[in-house]
């Protein structure tokens, strides 16, 4: 794993990961359910060679439920940090080996874990209480995260200021972490394949991105 050591949010932070598949975004690449390549996967492919072409970030994901997340972040960071006396430690963004993917977990917990935060809508919360699919329903982004850091497990805090919250420990899953590395490994193929083609038709080079256009993904 190769650690950048940027602040998640920071124009820099965006440049790191521009143009790579990421794990909050690896559930456009693998269904969890069918284990098989997912119906957006193309859809995502375009969208990074956009960002590759473009040399700028696109927004894709910019909901206000979103900077809700955000502005809730550092709250519920002291509620996990409360619940499970511990510390978090801050990271980056978090490379594979050969550069190809990453992700960027909401931090670092001892030698062996990971914690990453959701503050949802309050419907999707009740759901979350009653019907406990959280894991399900991050399970992409989760796994993909451990595969990529390395650690064992993560602690997925559902937060929210008015309702209880829930901490759910995710374990690795070594045959789903073998799939979805599997199929990232093929979207990271087909993905330089289109960089390649896109050369080979004289769509090189990235133009300047106006400071504008330079927006925040989840």
């Amino acid at each position: 794993m190769i650690t950048l050591d940027v602040e998640q949010g920071s124009e820099a932070w965006l440049m790191a990961r521009l143009g790579l598949p990421t794990a909050s975004q690896y559930h456009k690449v693998l269904t969890p359910k069918t284990g098989k390549l997912s119906a957006q996967a193309t859809g995502y492919r375009n969208l990074l060679l956009a960002e590759h072409v473009l040399g700028y970030p696109l927004d894709n994901a910019g909901s206000a439920f979103m900077e809700r997340g955000t502005d809730l972040e550092a709250e519920a960071k002291s509620f996990y940090e409360l619940q499970r006396d511990t510390d978090i430690q801050r990271v980056g963004f978090c490379l594979t080996d050969d550069r190809r993917t990453g992700c960027s977990p909401d931090g670092f917990v001892g030698a062996d874990g990971l914690v990453e935060i959701k503050c949802p809508s309050i419907q999707v919360h009740i759901g979350h209480l009653l019907d406990g699919a959280a894991e399900d329903d991050h399970r992409c982004q989760a796994q993909g995260q451990l595969w990529v850091t390395g650690r064992a497990w993560l602690d997925l805090v559902v937060y929210s200021p008015v309702l209880p919250s829930l901490i759910v420990r995710v374990e690795r899953d070594e045959e789903f972490i073998a799939k979805l590395a599997q199929a990232v490994g093929q979207f990271c193929d087909w993905l330089e394949h289109g960089r390649r083609e896109l050369a080979r038709r004289g769509v090189v080079g990235k133009v300047e991105a106006p400071p504008e256009r330079v927006l925040k993904l989840a």
